[in-house]
């Protein structure tokens, strides 16, 4: 990173994006943008820039996970913040998106949230967004300035093809139908067989596992998702593919949501590891499953995404090779 790199880019963090943030600014030799973020005691969010940044090129890196409320809100303010600060460009870097899941009206008389946040974004006053493995991916097309959509998959595949030997005969299970394109990605990528698991949800936190496509007997299945949410279908799916002979059950997943009885049923299951990223901050929420967890960091996948966005460099090209972000 050159010294005039240092003076027009600038890293900032929310709070729930400080510790990505911290790990892309030493990937790119950078000191870490000056601004605090506080909370009154009657709940108001307070921001803060404690250095220049008029002309300026501006990230603010802060996942909107829970609290999704305060911590879109704390995001939404800083990109106010540094356009009220005249920097030249401001570019949201959210490795997790909430309210994806609320991408379309499935009934009468229901929101597009995602649609909504998508506008919020860009009325606080910001020129881009770089975020990563959305749940939807048309929910780029929600946002009228240029989206960057990253994937984990690099990293997720850079773990596997290292360990590779140790797994013996392995096979990609997709864990639900809408999963197929992504898990036949990493198939080829790892020269293996797929799998399909036929599944119903019956409710938000309840899904019902009916069948099994593919033969998954005496080998080591791998399931990769976008993110763990209850962990109703991931546990399901190990359930099911246990029964009909695989000798051990890997599940990667970008996001590790986790809420409900999503720990428990983690815990309980037999999976023998869940390999997540740092998407989301940690902050001992994943104690009860530390004997089978396994995080891995996206910190420099976004410091190179950031740094190509910097130098005006394609960010796709990090994907030509290997299993691409979801379509």
């Amino acid at each position: 990173m050159t010294a005039g790199d240092r003076e027009h880019l600038k890293i900032f963090a929310g709070r729930a994006g400080r510790h990505l943030a911290e790990a892309m600014c030493e990937h790119l030799s950078l000191p870490l943008g000056q601004a605090s973020s506080t909370t009154f005691p009657d709940g108001e969010i307070m921001v803060k820039v404690e250095e220049d940044v008029r002309g300026r090129d501006c990230y603010v890196v802060q996942s909107t996970c829970q609290p999704v409320n305060d911590n879109l809100l704390e995001l939404l303010i800083q990109i106010d913040c540094l356009r009220r600060a005249s920097a030249r460009r401001i570019t949201a870097v959210i490795p997790y998106f909430g309210y994806a899941r609320q991408d379309r009206k499935d009934e009468g008389r229901v929101p597009i949230t995602a649609k909504m946040v998508a506008n919020l974004i860009t009325a606080a006053g910001a020129d881009r967004v770089l975020c990563m493995d959305l749940h939807a991916a048309q929910i780029q097309g929600f946002f009228d300035i240029p989206v960057d959509h990253l994937s984990a998959s690099p990293v997720f595949m850079e773990h596997f093809l290292e360990t590779r030997d140790s797994l013996g005969e392995i096979v990609v299970v997709s864990p639900d139908v809408g999963n197929v394109k992504v898990a036949n990605m990493y198939a080829d990528v790892l020269g293996c067989d797929l799998a399909i698991v036929d599944k119903r949800r019956q409710s938000g936190s309840e899904v019902a596992v009916r069948n099994l496509i593919g033969d998954v007997d005496g080998r080591t299945v791998l399931m990769f998702d976008d993110m763990i949410s209850t962990a109703g279908t991931v546990c399901e799916a190990a359930k099911l593919v246990t029964e009909r002979g695989a000798k051990d059950v890997i599940v990667s997943a970008t996001h590790p949501v986790l809420v409900g009885l999503a720990l428990q049923r983690l815990a309980d299951g037999p999976i023998s590891t869940v390999n997540v990223t740092d998407t989301i901050p940690e902050a001992g929420r994943l104690d009860p499953i530390a004997g089978k967890v396994r995080t891995l960091s996206v910190a420099r996948l976004l410091g190179e995404a950031v740094h190509r966005i910097h130098h005006d460099q394609s960010v796709s090209a990090m994907f030509r090779t290997g299993a691409g972000t979801k379509r």
